[in-house]
């Protein structure tokens, strides 16, 4: 298992001023190497990633002397990303590799294992020295490799550690997870997760601020410093709401063994103009990410029911579908008779969380079927004492 341990770099205004050349010459290796290979394409060739580096380490001191002046790893690993870029391409995973622009994208470079050392707080880069980092690294393992990226004013340092498996530690308690805006995420259990909606209460100083960016004059000092403003409270909301997400994720793997949440179809619900920010804001796939990968680290089963699962239409009890409901219908109110939670009041992302976790358990095989609406009382009792 690989696992990666971001940290900040206090680099002096000298070594900032290298890390932005290196993260430069890997941007223009990048692009020229996506040039090439497209010219080659179109004359009927089949160019590699070798073959590419090749022909630019033959022109490269005639044409490129100034690629030399930083680290060797920011004009060589751009040829290997972009090989793994095409490769994830043909395999149906991503859109197809795009030049990179110096304004908007994201500037980064990478180290292999052999070209850094670490220290007591501190990274030692070629050609640059060593740079401060704010705390140590805090896994145990062999370093695979880092990667240096800029985000607003800060540069970081995200170092890839293998470490061994975890041994797996059984955790029989089961949980169906609701997730929306109204509240993040609602459990089988009861519990309610708010929503913060970091994004909406920084709305206002945000919009200042990009309205003092458009009113500085293009190229002056002024302006890059609006710019940095900006890109500061970005930073700053996105912090807050991965600090929430990582913090809930890691209580709930450490927590249940199985845990059951709704397959929604995020791309379709973000082209909704009225939802879209608010979607954004709550970062629902992030969130269904991280829970993944935490609890199959852990020894769990992470289960996704279908989008097309009416989770909130159905009692948990007795499988009474509740065919008219509006989304302004907040609690749910079972009308079967021979339900045991007939005319019980209960609130409907409550319901819904139960009915994911039974789903969830069914498709498991942990449970034969989902409680018909011709359930008995024992059956019911059943469902609730699964959570």
């Amino acid at each position: 298992m690989i696992r990666a341990h971001k940290i900040r770099l206090h680099p002096t205004p000298e070594q900032a001023t290298y890390l932005a050349r290196a993260a430069g010459v890997a941007r223009f290796v990048w692009n020229w190497a996506l040039a090439e290979r497209n010219r080659h394409y179109e004359a009927g060739e089949k160019p590699t990633a070798l073959k590419l580096k090749k022909q630019f380490n033959q022109i490269r001191r005639e044409h490129f002397p100034w690629t030399s002046d930083v680290t060797k790893n920011a004009s060589d690993q751009p040829f290997l990303d972009l090989g793994k870029a095409f490769a994830a391409f043909f395999a149906g995973k991503t859109r197809r590799p795009r030049f990179k622009s110096k304004k908007k994208t994201r500037p980064s470079f990478y180290l292999a294992n052999d070209q850094f050392e670490l220290a007591d707080h501190r990274v030692w880069i070629p050609k640059l020295g060593w740079v401060n980092m704010v705390e140590n690294v805090r896994f145990v393992g062999k370093i695979t490799g880092a990667r240096l990226t800029k985000t607003a004013d800060w540069w970081f340092i995200s170092i890839q550690v293998e470490m061994p498996d975890p041994i797996p530690v059984k955790r029989p308690a089961a949980l169906g997870l609701d997730v929306g805006l109204n509240r993040l995420a609602t459990l089988s259990t009861g519990e309610e997760v708010e929503n913060q909606a970091f994004l909406k209460t920084a709305l206002s100083k945000l919009r200042q601020a990009n309205k003092r960016l458009h009113r500085r004059k293009p190229g002056s000092k002024n302006r890059e410093k609006a710019r940095r403003q900006v890109a500061r409270l970005h930073y700053r909301i996105s912090s807050l709401r991965d600090d929430v997400l990582h913090k809930l994720t890691t209580r709930l793997a450490n927590c249940y063994g199985i845990i059951g949440i709704e397959d929604l179809n995020l791309k379709g619900l973000l082209k909704n103009r009225t939802l879209a920010r608010s979607l954004s804001d709550a970062a629902l796939g992030k969130l269904s990410s991280l829970l993944n990968t935490k609890v199959e680290q852990r020894g769990g089963q992470f289960i996704k029911v279908g989008r097309f699962f009416a989770s909130s239409k159905t009692c948990h009890g007795c499988g009474w579908k509740w065919e008219d409901m509006q989304l302004s219908d907040r609690v749910f109110l079972c009308q079967n008779a021979h339900c045991a939670y007939y005319q019980f009041t209960q609130e409907r992302d409550h319901n819904a969380a139960l009915n994911l976790l039974g789903e969830a358990l069914r498709l498991i095989g942990l449970v034969d079927q989902v409680v018909s609406g011709t359930g008995s009382d024992e059956d019911a009792n059943l469902a609730v004492d699964l959570t």
